[in-house]
This record gives structure tokens, sequence and C-alpha cells, in this order.
């Protein structure tokens, strides 16, 4: 798993290639706090998971952890790009509930 954060106008966008397991969530988490420190604003986070074939939960838990600390920061957070295989994985938790998913970054970038 690879993540890779960018700036775009408003908008932090983290792109997430690979699979989000629990092999890889520690990695994930470790990453996304780095990144958040060094974020002085509310950040509008959107997360680009376009590249993400596989999840389990041990993925969609670092996924909601970054959730919180991003709401704890005043920021909110997008999903974008969702693939079929996570996307069962959000249906049968009901994880979609938690949080706003679009199917593009265009579309997210619109918000």
């Amino acid at each position: 798993m690879n993540v890779t954060f960018e700036k775009h106008g408003e908008h932090h966008v983290a792109t997430i290639s690979g699979p989000m397991t629990a092999e890889t969530s520690d990695a994930f988490r470790e990453q996304f706090d780095l990144w958040l420190q060094d974020v002085s604003e509310a950040p509008k986070m959107i997360v680009d998971l376009s590249q993400v074939d596989v999840m389990d939960s041990s993925g969609l838990g670092s996924l909601l952890g970054a959730l919180r600390r991003v709401v704890e920061k005043g920021g909110d957070m997008l999903l974008a790009g969702l693939q079929p295989k996570p996307k069962l994985v959000f249906e049968i938790t009901r994880a979609y509930r938690a949080f706003d998913i679009v199917d593009t970054i265009g579309e997210a970038l619109s918000r």
C-alpha cells in the first residue's frame, strides 16, 4: 500500500493505492497521522480509494480512525472512487452511514 498527499485548492487529497488490510492499516495510520500533524487549518480531506481493490475490517477501521481525527480537528472527510470489493465491506458493515462517499475525485473537489 502506498499513500500520497496533495493539496488541491482548499482540499487535501490522500490517494491510496494497493490493499487496505491488517498488514497495511498500521502504515496508513502512521502516514495519515504524520500528515495531519502538519496541517494547521481544519482540513477538507478527500480520500481517493480508486486504486484500492481489497479492503478488510482493519482497513475500514483505519479510515474510521482517520475520519475521527479529521473531525476532531474541525474538518470533514469525503471518500471517492470506492471499488466493488471494498464497497461490499462498507455495505456489510453499514459503514457508508459514517462517510460521505462520492463516485469520483472531480465530484469531491467540486463540493
